[in-house]
């Protein structure tokens, strides 16, 4: 399974902290192992987001998200953002 992260999450990830960074990578690891998997995997998004996934994973107490679309030929998975609930939705629509 091939990874593609846009800039904009590889900007991101240089500002984490190190448990934050491998919170994120288990994430990573998670959806890699199962991109499409129901239980394993993100939600698919509808209306305006279609054809995203979201995963939902914690760190410590706080619940963060990972969006991510997986290719047509199901051999890469494009990572798009992740962060706190808090305008993510809105974040990802813009971009």
């Amino acid at each position: 399974m091939k990874l593609i992260a846009t800039p904009r999450f590889e900007r991101a990830t240089k500002k984490l902290h190190s448990d934050e960074k491998q919170a994120l990578d288990d994430a990573v690891r998670t959806i890699a192992a199962h991109p499409t998997h129901q239980e394993n995997s993100g939600e698919m998004k509808k209306g305006g987001l279609a054809g995203v996934r979201v995963f939902k994973y914690r760190h410590n107490t706080q619940l963060l998200l990972l969006a991510y679309r997986v290719a047509e030929d199901q051999d890469a998975i494009k990572l798009l953002s992740f962060g706190s609930h808090e305008n993510f939705y809105r974040n990802l629509k813009r971009d």
